[in-house]
């Protein structure tokens, strides 16, 4: 539970730590939570520092539960492991390694070669510690953005209404802009940027940034498109925009930009929006693949009078 409660607090975060991970630390000494912090932007103090802040003398031979493996590197911020040993914790229980070793990580040796017991979870916790910086990790283990595949369809798997124009009621698309609040990059295929001609910005929501807004495909785009136009082959520029900080990639795309994402295994998370309607005909969520792709991690949600149906392709 408290592991669960560390990866609570460091979703606070989510949209304002960027590019930094989302961290969360909870302090127990004698069964009691006795201090609580989170990452809240960057350059400010770090979760674990934050929580050893709120506890006080209580620190002193407590357990911290961490997210995010403390950190050792002298950054905007001094090394998170030097506060964990100066306020004399006993025991750390860390939900993710950092993927830096040379830079930020090796905090659990650090700790340890200090004498302090630390604990690396498994299982679901450990799932759900790396599921919190998914885009960050996938940056730094995959060289790539983590691409979330985002889609409303109607019962009958169509992604079109006939004499319509939304598929899905006004709570799913809210939900879909606090989405692109968050994300660093939002694409769509050149089919639509013709057909719909999409802003792709987040509107009427509590932003703490815009995403960037990409087209994938050939040229050019229509006068007046404010979209990047992204030609080249798509594990190329996928490569590029980790290089150039895009760390979560949002698609909004049609059945072709989600088949070839899908076809050159480059999806990790799908967000299908499903509407009670049946819309008889149009087009369905893609093409025919070549193999089928497997998900896992199913969930529903009801968003409003549709249902957001939830499932990665891969583990974060």
């Amino acid at each position: 539970m408290t592991m669960r409660r560390a990866i609570e607090l460091a979703e606070r975060g989510r949209g304002t730590t960027y590019p930094n991970p989302l961290v969360g630390a909870v302090v127990v000494r004698d069964g009691e939570v006795v201090g609580e912090g989170w990452h809240e932007r960057r350059g400010a103090p770090h979760a674990e520092v934050s929580a050893l802040r709120a506890a006080g003398e209580r620190a002193r031979g407590s357990t911290m539960y961490v997210s995010l493996e403390p950190c050792t590197h002298h950054g905007s911020t001094p090394p998170c492991t030097d506060a964990i040993l100066e306020a004399g914790v006993e025991r750390v229980v860390v939900g993710a390694r950092d993927p830096n070793p040379n830079v930020t990580g090796g905090g659990v040796e650090r700790l340890r070669e200090a004498g302090v017991d630390v604990e690396v979870v498994a299982g679901e916790p450990a799932w759900r510690a790396r599921d919190c910086n998914a885009g960050w990790l996938s940056v730094h283990e995959r060289a790539r953005p983590w691409v979330i595949y985002k889609a409303g369809v109607t019962l009958d798997g169509r992604m079109t209404m006939p004499g319509g124009r939304w598929v899905t009621g006004e709570d799913a698309r809210r939900r879909v802009h606090d989405l692109r609040g968050w994300v660093d990059a939002v694409a769509v295929g050149m089919g639509t940027v013709r057909a719909d001609a999409p802003r792709l910005d987040a509107r009427d929501v509590q932003a703490a940034k815009q995403p960037r807004r990409l087209a994938f495909g050939r040229g050019p785009l229509p006068e007046g498109s404010e979209l990047e136009l992204r030609s080249g082959t798509l594990p190329g520029e996928l490569r590029a925009l980790a290089s150039d900080g895009v760390q979560t990639l949002l698609l909004e795309g049609g059945a072709t930009l989600a088949s070839a994402f899908l076809e050159a295994d480059l999806v990790d998370k799908l967000l299908v929006f499903v509407a009670p309607t049946l819309a008889g005909e149009g087009p369905t969520l893609t093409r025919a693949l070549p193999a089928p792709v497997r998900l896992k991690r199913l969930r529903a949600e009801v968003v409003g009078a549709d249902v957001l149906l939830e499932a990665y392709v891969h583990d974060p």
